[in-house]
């Protein structure tokens, strides 16, 4: 009975750890950035964020590709040391963007709040490299 009951017991843990493998975070894409930027995963969604001095810009994809950005909008918070300011992001083509003049570079940290079409808010943080 000792054996059966080993032989049920290792089944159990074979069987258990198998299946915790299967749960890896695994999207089949990687994070990296495709436009130059920063990429952060929030709400199962990639979000690169471009950031110039007289061009921000933010890409969104799902599971690796483009996500539609029509109808969605996007405010996003700069913060540089002691300053902040604030920067509407609107749709251009892929992408979200807003063209003037901004403070940004090595250090900068933005929060980005997006809102794309029929979906929840996604609060979004970034930080320039």
């Amino acid at each position: 009975m000792k054996k059966t009951q080993l032989l049920f017991v290792s089944a159990i843990l074979a069987i258990s750890s198998s299946a915790f493998a299967a749960d890896k975070h695994d999207h089949g894409h990687e994070h990296k950035p495709l436009h130059g930027g920063v990429v952060v995963e929030a709400s199962d969604m990639d979000f690169e964020l471009v950031a110039k001095a007289d061009q921000i810009s933010l890409h969104v994809r799902d599971h690796g590709k483009p996500a539609s950005v029509q109808g969605a909008s996007a405010k996003l918070t700069l913060l540089n040391g002691s300053e902040k300011s604030e920067v509407q992001l609107a749709p251009a083509g892929d992408k979200l963007e807003a063209k003037g003049s901004f403070k940004v570079g090595a250090g900068t940290k933005a929060v980005a709040t997006v809102m794309l079409a029929g979906k929840k808010p996604v609060n979004v943080r970034f930080a320039l490299k």
